[in-house]
């Protein structure tokens, strides 16, 4: 009766513990932490379960909550720019590898629930799983309080800490981009080659392929290599931590 008595108050105690990490992390009272334990959890930790009991759901809702209300910030914040800007910039905002830097900056990953084999490839710093995991998190934040909730999160996370301006008129470098995830994680350095080229000299078209240790991973098509190279390191770096 009494180890049943313990356990019991350490089951307690965790969840308390767990409230309090989850409040501190959305800056708002949980009214049902379930929701967030669920968004905080990733399919490889089911053991069986349906999978439905993942955070897979939730991060769908998240995604266009987060889109919403993105979209609605910029549109107010830059009233003379056409739906083009917009768009990119919102694009630039909302991407996998934007999205998992600020859940790293937020140690989301020290509060996901996973499988041992996922925690030891790396789980917790795995940038789909963490793009992934907080637009989970921003879909139980919506059910749970709401729109107005949900916007001053997004808006304290990452708008309020986000230069617009400079960020809209930055040019993203794959290329970079591509070979700093690769060095961060040990890999060798991205090799492209070009595997179709085809048109008149006047108007050439390149078919350009990277791979980062024999495996393919992007293609591109470029009017010149350097065109399709930038292109086949976008399409790999969509590929490794989504779009």
């Amino acid at each position: 009766m009494k180890l049943q008595h313990w356990f019991r108050i350490l089951a307690l105690r965790f969840r308390a513990r767990q409230r309090h990490d989850i409040e501190h992390l959305l800056g708002e009272k949980a009214r049902d932490v379930r929701l967030y334990e669920k968004a905080l959890r990733h399919s490889s930790d089911l053991q069986g379960e349906h999978v439905t009991a993942s955070n897979e759901r939730l991060e769908f809702l998240g995604d266009a909550v987060l889109n919403l209300l993105v979209a609605d910030y910029l549109y107010q914040e830059f009233p003379l720019e056409m739906e083009g800007f917009l768009t990119q910039l919102r694009a630039k905002l909302v991407s996998g590898q934007a999205l998992a830097k600020l859940a790293e900056e937020l140690d989301l990953g020290s509060l996901i629930a996973m499988s041992d084999d996922m925690l030891n490839a790396g789980g917790r710093s795995h940038h789909g799983v963490l793009a992934d995991c907080l637009e989970a998190v921003i879909g139980a934040l919506y059910l749970d309080r709401g729109l107005a909730a949900t916007r001053r999160f997004i808006y304290r996370t990452m708008l309020a800490r986000t230069d617009l301006e400079l960020l809209a008129a930055t040019t993203e470098n794959h290329k970079s981009q591509l070979l700093e995830y690769a060095q961060a994680r040990g890999w060798s350095q991205p090799k492209y080659r070009v595997v179709q080229e085809r048109g008149p000299g006047h108007s050439p078209s390149f078919t350009v392929e990277v791979e980062i240790g024999g495996e393919p991973l992007g293609r591109g098509i470029g009017s010149n290599k350097k065109a399709a190279e930038k292109q086949a390191a976008q399409r790999a770096l969509e590929q490794l931590v989504g779009p």
